[in-house]
């Protein structure tokens, strides 16, 4: 009588509560078949398995439904599937630098909640669908460095929320459509694809004057014809000639092209130079009331441009510009351009005077990490634990693609929950990147300056001064402390309960005494998933380790979050750790090794910076 029950039970199970799991993971289950792995990266895609959602590199939504599939630089060969177009909530397909052949689907059409599709650095032939038109929310569409080939489909230009489109280096041929508005306003590069054409700046037709005149009663007629005509012909020519007058008198955009050839991991972007006047009307004059934050280069300014849109606007100090040549500047502010990635925040543009710098950044709507966790109004719900667990994977995504994909690499060098901000969606984005080395003119690329906030700083980096991409992994451990806790990274108020200031060891002290309760932020009144807090923990202490050389990259930071290789990564450093411990003759505290950082106190943490 059990088993009967266990078996209805189960079935219930398969047909009611998993029916979309299922579908999604037959979907998926095809293209693994299709797909020839030879790394293993999908040996977790296991088919007897109801919901896709345990597998690697597929991330789900609370209701058990696919959103992102990850299968960039896996060394994948085969093809696509038309099957892909049945997960309905996809919102990212990201298999980009595989070696997949044959065309794209013309099902991915269906994938009406997608935000981006990357299929760049593949094999891919034949024509672009058109009824990738019809993917209303797409924001980045790069299928550049395959052999697509056919004409561009004009139905592009209907997706009015495109931010990013690459096209380049394929065999498109025939005409660059027009119409529509991602010609206008998106970033769009189109390289390397020697049949296509631009097509020719449109000549307006010649005014016709009336000639010649009748009398008579013909010639009245033809008047008040003509006249009516006339009027008519006005009434729709005025909003064009407008236009067109509007134009004339516009300025010209200026837009940098950056050589894909040089990289094709580094996509193009738009790079408007903005007027001063333009950004001071726009921010109300760098009104007081407009400041969104201040940090070590400047001010930030919120602001609105005048097609409506809103901007943040970074105002450097004036100390930092001076002696700053303007090509230097330029040439800077284009490389922090061309990382573009949707966990980056995206440089729109710049202004340069002799007296003034400033960078233009779309505006975010939902702050910076820190101001959710510390400075939230009280009518603002606090950061869910489903959100913290998505900005720790988005911000070391976004880390990542800084320190792998970027030629020069970028060192962020001052990681942390207040340069982490969030979009309308809570994804996170990496903001501040670059900036550092924009400023450091007369440096080369190691700089001697340590910059950075009390904290954060990674030890090798403050006796040296010199930072690397395992400066910025110890930076995101502390962040993600901070996501767990909602404390401030160095806190002189902890004090008064003689605590650490340091959020660091007071973590390692609460650990040890085994209170993992009291670490967790208060505000998430203990709804939270203790296995998945232990974990998130044990990311941070890896990333914070003493010795650089000991810490995670931050891909491998990215695929222990993913839910690769953490257990392993964990177990070899706890072995490693009571091995110090026996050979210092130290006995073992407790299941969560402890090892000090350093031994500065908090005040030396505070040199020159």
């Amino acid at each position: 009588m059990v088993k009967v029950w266990v078996c209805f039970i189960i079935t219930c199970c398969y047909l009611f509560g998993s029916a979309s799991s299922n579908a999604e993971g037959d979907a998926l289950n095809a293209l693994r078949v299709a797909l020839n792995d030879p790394n293993g990266v999908l040996q977790s895609w296991d088919p007897t398995l109801v919901n896709p959602c345990t597998w690697f590199h597929v991330t789900c939504n609370s209701d058990n439904s696919v959103t992102r599939v990850d299968l960039g630089n896996a060394n994948l060969t085969g093809q696509l599937v038309p099957a892909l177009g049945q997960l309905p909530n996809l919102q990212y397909l990201e298999l980009y630098s595989n070696i997949i052949s044959g065309p794209i689907p013309f099902e991915l059409g269906n994938l009406t909640n997608l935000v981006s599709l990357d299929l760049y650095l593949n094999k891919l032939t034949g024509p672009i669908p058109d009824t990738l038109g019809k993917l209303q929310k797409l924001r980045f569409l790069r299928l550049n460095n395959n052999t697509l080939s056919g004409e561009i489909p004009r139905s592009l230009t209907a997706i009015i929320t495109l931010q990013v489109l690459d096209l380049s280096y394929n065999h498109l041929s025939g005409s660059v459509p027009v119409n529509g508005s991602f010609s206008l306003f998106t970033p769009i590069s189109y390289k390397g694809n020697p049949n296509l054409k631009m097509p020719p700046t449109p000549t307006p037709p010649p005014i016709q004057t009336p000639s010649g005149s009748s009398s008579g009663a013909n010639s009245a007629t033809g008047a008040i014809a003509g006249g009516v005509a006339a009027g008519a012909a006005l009434l729709f020519a005025a909003p064009a000639i407008s236009l067109a007058w509007w134009r004339r008198r516009k300025p010209q955009d200026h837009f940098f092209d950056v050589p894909a050839e040089e990289d094709p991991e580094v996509h193009l972007g738009q790079l408007k130079r903005f007027s001063l006047r333009e950004l001071q009307v726009a921010s109300d004059n760098f009104s007081h009331k407009n400041i969104l934050g201040r940090g070590g280069f400047g001010k930030v300014y919120k602001g609105r441009l005048a097609d409506g849109s809103l901007v943040a606007v970074k105002r450097l100090k004036e100390e930092r510009t001076q002696g700053a040549g303007e090509l230097q500047f330029q040439t800077e502010v284009e490389m922090i351009s061309m990382a573009v990635h949707r966990n980056l925040l995206r440089l729109r543009g710049f202004c340069m005077t002799p007296t003034e710098r400033l960078l233009v950044y779309p505006y975010m709507a939902n702050g910076s990490v820190a101001s959710c966790l510390r400075d939230r109004p009280e009518s603002q719900p606090p950061l869910n634990w489903e959100i913290r667990q998505r900005i720790a994977l988005g911000a070391a995504r976004g880390l990542a693609y800084l320190h792998d994909h970027c030629d020069p690499k970028i060192i962020h060098r001052d990681v942390k929950a207040a340069n982490i901000l969030l979009d309308e969606e809570y994804e996170a984005v990496v903001g501040d990147f670059g900036l550092a080395k924009l400023m450091d003119y007369k440096d080369t690329h190691v700089t001697t300056a340590v910059r950075g906030t009390i904290g954060h700083i990674a030890p090798e980096y403050l006796s040296t001064g010199k930072s690397s991409e395992k400066t910025d992994v110890f930076g995101y451990g502390v962040m993600l402390l901070e996501l767990i806790t909602g404390q401030r990274a160095f806190d002189l108020a902890r004090l008064a309960n003689d605590d650490d200031v340091m959020l660091l060891d007071w973590v390692k002290g609460l650990l040890k005494e085994k209170k993992l309760e009291t670490l967790v932020d208060a505000d998430l009144q203990g709804n939270y998933v203790e296995p998945e807090v232990e974990q998130l923990i044990q990311v941070a202490l890896l990333c914070t380790q003493s010795s650089p050389t000991e810490r995670p990259k931050m891909s491998e930071v990215v695929r222990m979050l993913e839910g690769d290789g953490l257990a392993e990564r964990w177990e070899e450093w706890q072995k490693e750790e009571m091995f110090r411990q026996d050979f210092t003759h130290i006995p073992p505290g407790s299941d969560w090794p402890v090892d000090s950082t350093s031994n500065l106190r908090p005040d030396e943490l505070s040199g020159p910076r």
